[in-house]
């Protein structure tokens, strides 16, 4: 379990080339690309022992973050996707991301895990979060759970439906 924490704000800034990260520090972005349903980010995480790089789909319709970790040799993980539970909200060019606390790990077309729904908790219970927020942010997991399953935890399936497709560079 993570330090208690306030939810994690982190900028995105199409116009800028940059991330900003939820402790200040600027990244810069090899791609943004805007699509009605969302926004994609792909840039290297420089500093990061565990993966080398990350593109990620904000998808404001969905209160998702999509990310898929390049993992480094030795930390690879079990998963394909990663979602967080989010808010999003614009600033002119800008793009807002507040965490909510929920992650999803999606191993596409095998399983899906709920993660961190103490953190969520314990924030609620320290005033850090709303309960309008922490509500939302359980009603946006149980929808992600139950499109997930319905399709048989296939990403891309689930997202046709509601005429979302994302794309990767690693993953046709």
């Amino acid at each position: 379990m993570a330090a208690l924490h306030p939810p994690k704000v982190e900028i995105f800034d199409p116009a800028a080339r940059a991330n900003i990260d939820p402790k200040g520090i600027r990244r810069e972005v090899e791609e943004y690309r805007e699509e009605p349903f969302g926004l994609y980010v792909a840039r290297p995480t420089p500093g990061r022992a565990q993966f080398h790089y990350l593109e990620s789909w904000l998808v404001p319709g969905l209160g998702l973050r999509f990310t898929d970790f390049w993992f480094a040799p030795g930390h690879e993980r079990d998963q394909d996707f990663y979602l967080d539970v989010v808010r999003v909200r614009r600033d002119g060019p800008r793009w807002i991301a507040t965490d909510l606390y929920v992650d999803l790990v999606l191993k596409d077309k095998l399983s899906l895990r709920v993660i961190d729904t103490d953190e969520l908790l314990e924030a609620l219970a320290a005033g850090l979060l709303t309960a309008e927020d922490a509500e939302y942010a359980l009603k946006t997991t149980y929808a992600a759970v139950e499109g997930l399953a319905a399709h048989g935890y296939d990403l891309a399936a689930w997202l046709s439906t509601r005429d979302i497709t994302l794309t990767w560079r690693r993953h046709p």
